[in-house]
């Protein structure tokens, strides 16, 4: 009889092996088992969900109907533009451009759908007749007084009017919905490089500034210098104060610069080069630019 017995528990040693296993592995799934009385482990809302829910609760109200379709740009793909380099060989990048990407310039386009801006003798619009030609750097320096608060006071300008864009900014991209990128800008015969790559909307607040021939302009918010460098590509700010708090911000703008724009052209006459913090700037100098900028770049 005990032989039987020993015989029964050995042959049931295996059984309750695999009945012992069976319940550990059911003990494991349970600690997945959601359960609301289980804080710890209910999941969490993505901190980009709940962000996409504050923007839609605030700028709904703002914007109306026209947010469903701003919300919907802000999360596509960013789109790339070219931001030609005046200061090179302008001519062949516009014929590459335009004959093997198949890239348009969006800033001419533009100027060219406001009907009065058209002028009927010439193919460029009336009101930008009088800015400086490509290339060109007749504008004469600035003398600075030791008086840097002198009181004058700069026109504002009209947005109800068309803006006076310079010729000379010249901004490619692809179509509407193309989202292909440029390839990487090549040095020319001046060692500059041929075009700069930014997202197309940075190029919106240069244009919105309305910078004109002689204009001096402050550039609060530089680095790293993308809308600087399209204010230089107008030729028409005959002194450039560039300002940004980052050093390290600052230091690429430098890269940048070197990399664009001709040696003499970087003269302190020119082009000037700060690290203030802006919002005290008024303690600085007052009533000296015509044109300040807070465009704050990439941050």
């Amino acid at each position: 009889g005990r032989d039987k017995m020993a015989s029964l528990r050995r042959s049931n040693c295996p059984l309750q092996l695999l009945i012992g296993k069976l319940r550990e592995w059911q003990r494991l799934e349970r600690r997945y088992i959601y359960k609301k009385k289980w804080a710890s482990s209910q999941p969490r809302v993505p901190s980009t969900q709940l962000a996409l829910q504050s923007m839609d609760m605030n700028y709904s109200l703002q914007f109306g109907d026209l947010w469903p379709s701003i919300r919907l740009a802000l999360l596509c793909e960013q789109k790339y533009a070219a931001l030609l380099n005046g200061f090179g060989d302008v001519e062949k990048v516009i014929q590459e451009f335009e004959e093997r990407v198949q890239a348009r310039d969006f800033v001419y386009e533009g100027q060219s759908q406001w009907p009065n801006w058209t002028s009927q003798t010439d193919s460029q619009p009336e009101a930008i007749q009088d800015f400086p030609a490509p290339g060109s750097s007749d504008l004469e320096p600035p003398e600075f007084s030791d008086d840097c608060t002198a009181q004058r006071s700069p026109p504002i300008p009209d947005m109800k009017q068309p803006l006076r864009i310079s010729p000379n900014l010249k901004c490619f991209t692809f179509p509407r919905g193309d989202t292909t990128r440029f390839k990487p800008a090549r040095p020319d015969g001046l060692r500059l490089l041929e075009y700069y790559l930014m997202d197309a909307a940075s190029l919106l607040p240069v244009l919105t500034l309305d910078v004109q021939p002689g204009h001096a302009v402050l550039d609060l918010c530089a680095a790293p210098g993308g809308k600087s460098l399209a204010l230089l590509q107008t030729e028409c700010c005959r002194h450039l104060a560039i300002n940004d708090i980052s050093i390290s911000r600052l230091n690429r703008l430098h890269k940048i610069l070197h990399s664009y724009v001709p040696k003499n052209l970087r003269t302190e006459d020119r082009l000037r080069i700060t690290s203030f913090d802006g919002r005290h700037w008024g303690e600085i100098e007052r009533n000296t630019f015509d044109r300040v900028g807070i465009l704050c770049d990439e941050c």
